[in-house]
């Protein structure tokens, strides 16, 4: 009952914080100082984001000079907390930023469809398909992630390879020598949350799955009971049963005490990201840009065509509760404009949505991830629901410690994805 009682003040408290946020007022014609845009997300509070937030307040400041912009960053792991809290409430900001995929799917009924509103920065900006639903777009894409393959070219040399592997075969045998020369470990992982399963299934997935089981797989049509499928949960149980991973993988937090495991140089390999932590750029100021590789996923399956996996990473969406609905899109218009996108590569190491950012100066790996983007595909795990996400975290904890089947996982993951 005390447990109870607890729960529901909590509740109370984000309810009553979201209802004291405003929304734009109705507009005017020239505006006025009480005009105002609420706008939440986890970013606006990173020193490295500074620039990118001074450019789109600035163009947006063009466009509608009397209307104020107030931005509220948000502890990111009480992030879409507070959100569900303001979408039952039916107030809250008037732009929001999500996550790529689930997070922004199972929301969807609370946000504005975007296509009438940015239609003229479709074909400017990629990533779009991340943050649709049912044929429609609910928020613009800021930056693109995807999960590359990053090693530690030092550690190759100081294995005597000169290069990563082709096949899953090779590559798990180049990996016993790497540990047997150097004493690192072949996978940094960390996967306490759950985390690190989503990270491997995309960046193996296109090394497992033929072309059209990919494809079906993005597209809903599933079929958990494939061997392709199956084979990719193999691949993982074997990374623990082989002593691929680092020490501990289910007690290791993925932010950041796995991505530090290859940034200390005890792992020659890490799962990490396109933009944000764990990507090119953080992971280059530890083991040296040049020292720092992206390799192609090795190949499972002589009918796959590995890639490498993106979606868009983050995007600014339109609460459907906003005054006016206009100004708000004008705002995620300025929100991913071509200055502020360069800022944002500039300052945080993001690869921005739009493909005209200049990487050429960022170093070899931001340059092989950027060529890899036309050829890219959709993230395997972007298309799964958040409910089913969750779940693949438990399990994949469970198929680590030797707990649970392959059999048993996927059927449990079918009936997941089927449910929504």
């Amino acid at each position: 009952m005390r447990q109870r009682s607890l729960r529901s003040a909590v509740l109370l408290a984000v309810v009553a914080f979201v209802a004291g946020c405003g929304s734009a007022t109705a507009p005017t014609t020239t505006g006025t100082a009480k005009d105002k845009l609420v706008v939440w997300d986890w970013k606006s509070g990173d020193a490295k984001t500074a620039a990118y937030f001074e450019k789109a307040k600035a163009d947006f400041a063009t466009k509608h000079p009397g209307v104020a912009v107030e931005f509220v960053a948000q502890p990111f792991d009480q992030y879409y907390t507070l959100l569900g809290a303001a979408i039952q409430a039916g107030k809250g900001p008037d732009v929001v930023l999500f996550n790529g995929g689930g997070q922004i799917r199972d929301r969807a009924d609370a946000l504005l469809p975007l296509d009438d509103l940015v239609a003229q920065d479709r074909e400017r900006l990629a990533g779009w398909d991340a943050f649709g639903k049912d044929g429609k777009v609910y928020a613009a894409p800021v930056t693109l992630q995807g999960h590359p393959i990053y090693y530690n070219k030092a550690l190759y040399q100081k294995a005597g390879l000169s290069a990563p592997a082709k096949t899953w075969q090779e590559f798990v045998a180049n990996c016993a020598t790497i540990t047997a020369k150097t004493g690192a470990k072949c996978f940094a992982v960390g996967n306490k949350e759950g985390i690190g399963i989503q990270f491997f299934l995309s960046a193996m997935g296109s090394a497992v799955l033929t072309p059209q089981e990919y494809d079906d797989w993005v597209a809903g049509k599933r079929n958990w009971a494939s061997p392709d499928v199956k084979r990719v949960f193999e691949l993982w149980r074997q990374t623990g049963t082989d002593g691929l991973n680092n020490d501990g993988v289910n007690s290791t937090a993925m932010f950041n005490d796995g991505f530090a495991v290859f940034q200390s140089g005890k792992a020659a390999h890490v799962i990490g990201l396109m933009s944000d932590v764990g990507h090119w750029k953080d992971l280059g100021e530890f083991v040296g840009q040049d020292s720092l590789g992206v390799m192609d996923a090795p190949a499972v399956n002589s009918a796959a065509r590995p890639s490498l996996p993106y979606d868009g990473g983050i995007g600014y969406a339109v609460a459907k509760w906003t005054r006016d609905p206009k100004i708000a899109a004008d705002l995620v218009r300025s929100l991913t404009s071509a200055d502020a996108l360069k800022a944002f590569y500039q300052g945080a190491g993001a690869i921005a949505s739009d493909p005209a950012v200049d990487v050429s100066e960022a170093g070899p790996a931001a340059s092989a991830i950027v060529s890899k983007i036309s050829d890219g595909a959709p993230a395997l795990h972007v298309a799964l629901s958040s409910k089913t996400l969750d779940l693949m975290g438990r399990l994949s904890q469970q198929l680590l410690s030797g707990s649970a089947t392959v059999d048993d996982v996927v059927t449990q993951l079918a009936a997941s994805d089927k449910t929504g």
